[in-house]
């Protein structure tokens, strides 16, 4: 299980990345989620601090309602329309990233390197490769047309250098190479671990730094990761999870399949 915390109060792995990442969430947001720790992330800053979020599920679903303890295993499953503002094709989903009407996506990824690119294509030879990852999916459109935040395991095998493929982009090269692509909106705005909150410096837009979890040390994310790290002025430090984060989150999901 993976189980951190005090004597009093402990969380998982996939609990901490939960409550982090739905704290990264505010009212009145249209966001992109998939199944998995972003649902929950959107489903609990719902329930707890952002009444008026708005959910987005790549299969064409708008504003549907997240029954507790009754998760969809994926986004195209029926329990993904419940009580939905609509229920569109995926082309008008992808043509409201377009327009700019989506505030927030939520990606992942096998890869991430110090200017947010990130991998979910291949590991190894792309002729041969070692490992066939799921793919793009809507993470190209989501990670070149809005805002996006990346929740993800902090392992210094998926932080490198340069990211084998440029799945979803974040800012290249760095500078201003993303506007220069032609990429003029939205870019990754926070990196979630279970380590720390990784932001990116504004000009030379090189990963850093911007809090730590309770307990861990720059080293102990330093140790984790394939670069050099810049750290933000001040560093912070990220409140631990509440007892009301970690029970509305356990009630949302008491059977843990995606907490676990």
């Amino acid at each position: 299980m993976n189980e951190v915390g005090s004597a009093t109060r402990s969380w998982t792995t996939s609990e901490l990345l939960t409550i982090m990442a739905s704290r990264a969430l505010h009212d009145g947001q249209i966001v992109f989620a998939g199944v998995g720790v972003p649902l929950l992330a959107a489903t609990l800053a719902q329930r707890l601090h952002a009444p008026g979020l708005t959910i987005l599920f790549e299969g064409g679903v708008i504003g549907p309602f997240i029954v507790p303890g009754d998760l969809p295993p994926s986004t195209n499953e029926q329990r993904c329309t419940r009580r939905a503002n609509m229920v569109c094709p995926i082309t008008d989903v992808l043509m409201l990233l377009q327009r700019g009407f989506v505030d927030v996506g939520f990606l992942g990824g096998a890869e991430i390197d110090r200017y947010g690119n990130i991998n979910t294509s291949f590991i190894g030879d792309p002729d041969h490769p070692k490992t066939r990852l799921p793919g793009s999916g809507g993470g190209n459109d989501i990670a070149s047309l809005t805002h996006v935040i990346v929740a993800m395991k902090h392992e210094k095998r998926r932080f490198v250098e340069r990211v084998q493929f440029v799945t979803s982009p974040g800012y290249l090269e760095g500078g201003a190479s993303r506007h220069e692509a032609g990429l003029l909106a939205g870019g990754p705005e926070v990196i979630i671990t279970d380590l720390a909150e990784l932001g990116f410096d504004p000009v030379t837009k090189r990963m850093r730094i911007e809090a730590l979890h309770p307990g861990v040390s720059v080293e102990d994310v330093e140790a984790n990761t394939g670069f050099d790290l810049d750290l933000a002025d001040p560093l912070r430090v990220t409140a631990p999870p509440t007892d009301r984060e970690l029970e509305m989150l356990r009630e949302l999901d008491p059977d843990r399949l995606y907490i676990a």
